[in-house]
């Protein structure tokens, strides 16, 4: 490329993409990268053994590449690869290369064509290619095979997604000429995250195969499905051209002459073919590296500052400090107050959608289960007339009165106000049982120091427990208070007159009277009914 600074950024990207897989985490660094996406027997290996000119990768039918190949182009004078997970071991053959992909691939996948999302990293050497990184992901499938799981589909989808979604990440999208563009699995899945087809670099493979008197020329020309980084169509090996051991070479060459000599292709020859597709991608990606280092690096020396401040503190830590093991106690307990706040108020943090729990179900209580509790507390109108009848009598003794009497109505009243007593108890234990479950819910991030997470759920359930007898005392407190008092001229109160005009309208309405309506119209009708002066006129 001529500037040697601008050939060095595929490398150190590589040194990069290294050093992650060793520790197995990527730092939250989306290094710039292509992912080569595409049906199975699309041609994706094909295309990349021809940018190698070895036969390296496994072949067969099915899923061959069932995890992700991380496989980095460096030119060299010697010709070698070298696996991350065999360091110091130099490949000469490349079919022990093609033997240890599928022994380092069945050694966590198993050989029932299971896939995995760990990569395999692959550098080979070589003096017939140009510095570059593909990524060479599962082919996608519709329909399991043998032993594998039955959303196989799936799984594939989901680890092309993880690589694919991130805007670091151009689409190499390989589709065979032979079927219809329109229904390519690689062009669909690239359009998802890439709609506007900024990021993705369309490869037509099997022109050869084409039926008599078709060509591809309008999707090779951008005319069809256009994308910005363009079309680019090669011509790979047959499978009769690989079992026979065809040359990489003559195969090349073999290319070459079918743009050439094709009408439709002639025209546009030059930027056709393996060697075209292999510069293009080199420059693709340094010109996309160079696009996103300044975001690169600037997140990498936030992290870095980030990193020497934690690393400044641990300078003069002392595993031993007293003062440091009473920090950490400190903001487990402080943490374990903020989730026990978030589950009781409500939190937008993963809200939880299939229960309810904490202060949801505290609500409930307040609002559904002690309003049924209320309305569970019918009575015997039968009982209530007599108790009233008895209670009026009892009051006048030998007399015979001319009114009902107020003590009569305050000995009723007061025998249903204390009905309320065993609903707000009840209320009252449910609440704390629903406490007690947040207090052990939120002791799970303790898991780590059970004495601690012990302790915690002991003292601070004791605590809820004391405040379980005072908030029973306060609420029976509250009826004694009520107990006490009857105050007939409260706006909640219904009169005589009231409770006659309330009882004709529910009548007529025929709806179901409230028990303090029932309750005045009992008590009305029964002292009507013992009284002389009812009985006079």
């Amino acid at each position: 490329m001529g500037n040697r600074g601008m050939e060095d950024l595929i490398p150190l990207i590589n040194k990069l993409q290294d050093a992650f897989s060793s520790i197995g985490q990527s730092c939250n660094l989306d290094l710039p990268q292509i992912a080569v996406v595409g049906g199975q027997s699309a041609g994706k290996s094909s295309v990349l053994e021809n940018f190698v000119g070895r036969d390296f990768l496994p072949r067969g039918s099915g899923i061959v590449t069932r995890r992700p190949l991380i496989l980095q182009l460096v030119n060299n004078k010697a010709e070698y690869a070298e696996f991350l997970h065999c360091k110091g071991r130099k490949f000469v053959d490349f079919e022990e290369v093609r033997m240890e992909i599928e022994a380092e691939t069945d050694r966590l996948t198993g050989s029932n064509k299971g896939i995995s999302p760990i990569p395999i990293n692959l550098r080979v050497y070589s003096p017939n290619v140009l510095n570059l990184t593909l990524i060479d992901l599962p082919g996608m499938t519709k329909v399991a095979v043998g032993d594998q799981p039955p959303d196989i589909e799936h799984q594939i989808r989901d680890m092309l997604m993880k690589f694919i979604t991130k805007e670091s990440c151009l689409i190499l999208a390989v589709t065979p000429a032979n079927t219809d563009l329109a229904n390519s699995d690689a062009l669909k899945i690239a359009k998802e995250v890439d709609p506007q087809g900024l990021r993705t670099i369309g490869v037509i493979t099997k022109l050869d195969l084409m039926d008599e008197g078709t060509d591809a020329r309008d999707i090779l020309e951008n005319k069809l499905l256009p994308l910005r980084r363009g079309y680019i169509g090669v011509v790979n090996r047959s499978q009769k051209d690989i079992d026979g051991k065809k040359d990489i070479r003559a195969a090349l060459a073999a290319e070459r002459k079918f743009f050439l000599s094709h009408p439709a292709y002639r025209h546009i020859a030059e930027r056709m073919g393996t060697p075209h597709l292999q510069k293009t991608l080199n420059q693709q990606l340094t010109n996309h590296i160079r696009d996103t280092l300044p975001g690169l690096r600037s997140k990498l020396q936030s992290q870095m500052l980030s990193l020497e401040k934690e690393v400044e503190e641990y300078k003069n830590f002392r595993p031993d400090d007293p003062t440091r093991k009473t920090k950490a106690l400190l903001q487990m307990v402080q943490q374990f107050g903020v989730d026990f706040e978030k589950c009781i108020e409500g939190s937008g943090d993963q809200v939880d959608t299939s229960n309810l729990s904490g202060g949801a179900k505290i609500n409930r209580i307040f609002h559904e289960r002690f309003p049924f509790e209320l309305v569970k507390m019918e009575f015997d109108e039968k009982e209530l007339r007599k108790e009233i009848s008895y209670a009026i009598k009892n009051i006048h003794g030998v007399r015979t009165g001319l009114f009902t009497p107020d003590l009569a109505f305050e000995a009723i009243v007061k025998k249903q106000i204390i009905k309320l007593k065993e609903p707000c108890l009840k209320c009252i234990d449910l609440v704390i049982q629903e406490l007690i479950n947040t207090v052990r819910q939120c002791t799970n991030k303790l898991d780590s120091y059970p004495r601690l997470r012990e302790e915690t759920e002991r003292i601070v359930t004791t605590h809820i427990r004391e405040r379980d007898s005072k908030t029973k005392d306060q609420v029976l407190l509250l009826i004694d208070i009520e107990l006490s008092y009857i105050n007939t001229n409260h706006e909640d109160f219904i009169g005589f007159a009231n409770a006659q005009q309330r009882t004709a309208a529910n009548a007529t309405k025929k709806r179901v009277m409230p028990n303090q309506m029932v309750l005045w119209s009992v008590f009305r009708s029964s002292a009507e009914a013992g009284s002389p002066s009812t009985s006079a006129s």
